[in-house]
């Protein structure tokens, strides 16, 4: 067939009725690659078939549109990612929900600066104020934070972009770094980083930045027992290894991403954790 491949109705039909089948994308691909089918022509069909049968279904029950997202580059299953400045090392991998643990993601050093520079600027934790767009103080999360200015000193700065190069998003488009404390007994239950479409005070938090997309928490300082990050959909808990960090990402505000995510109670010790949400647009 050369270069006159063309992407057809038919075609396209084909691979949802495989797809719903249960047959893997793989088996599809050497399927199609036996009949004769150029591999670009038919990894692009199966991609863009795909997404449009995902989106129509989406649409079918009511969900929001998926938006692009942060994502690692993670095709060929590294043992180690490129952030830079330094060489990070993938310790874990999920596609749904889109989960990425990482290790040696911060140096011992800059686990400590961190603590330090924050310290001082401790308070209790606020959530964002749905019904208003505003901030207050919620039963649910019973921390100490405080959050640095984007690039507010040479650490944050080496940081962000560190961050920006290992999930492949602008700099510009993250929140403020934000430091927690978590003392014993100190936990954040279950929640949704993304803001819910239909709280009224939603509009007016968006035009900061558009919604959130992704989060990375970075472990600085480990509690002697408890303070795991959990994934209550899928039964996960990450650990809260010093330097190590657990990205995630939600393509729509919905459910459907089983981001659910807790921190769970810190039993002995203290837990020191570094916080950056990642948004669609530029974050003013």
């Amino acid at each position: 067939m050369g270069q006159t491949q063309q992407i057809t109705p038919q075609l396209r039909q084909w691979i949802v009725d495989q797809a719903q089948a249960g047959n893997s994308a793989e088996s599809v691909l050497q399927a199609m690659l036996a009949s004769g089918w150029q591999e670009d022509v038919a990894i692009e069909a199966m991609e863009t078939t795909l997404r449009g049968h995902l989106e129509q279904r989406a649409a079918e029950q009511g969900l929001p549109p998926a938006v692009p997202v942060p994502e690692p580059h993670l095709d060929d299953a590294p043992l180690y990612v490129d952030a830079g400045d330094r060489k990070v090392c993938v310790l874990q991998s999920m596609y749904n929900p889109r989960v990425v643990v990482f290790g040696d993601l911060l140096s011992d050093q800059e686990c400590e600066q961190l603590i330090e520079f924050a310290r001082p600027r401790m308070a209790r934790s606020l959530t964002v104020q749905t019904k208003t767009g505003g901030e207050e103080v919620n039963q649910d999360r019973t921390s100490q934070g405080m959050f640095f200015a984007r690039g507010e000193n040479e650490l944050i700065a080496r940081i962000e972009a560190r961050i920006a190069r290992l999930v492949n998003w602008p700099v510009e488009n993250g929140e403020g770094v934000q430091v927690l404390r978590y003392v014993p007994g100190a936990e954040y239950k279950p929640h949704y980083d993304y803001f819910d479409p239909n709280e009224p005070g939603t509009p007016t938090i968006l035009r900061r930045g558009g919604q959130r997309v992704g989060t990375l928490i970075m472990y600085l300082a480990e509690p002697e027992k408890g303070g795991g990050t959990s994934f209550p959909d899928v039964h996960l808990e990450v650990a809260p290894k010093r330097g190590n960090g657990v990205f995630f990402s939600y393509d729509r505000a919905h459910p459907s991403t089983k981001s659910l995510h807790g921190g769970a109670p810190v039993l002995s010790g203290e837990k020191w954790i570094a916080t950056k949400w990642l948004r669609e647009r530029r974050f003013e």
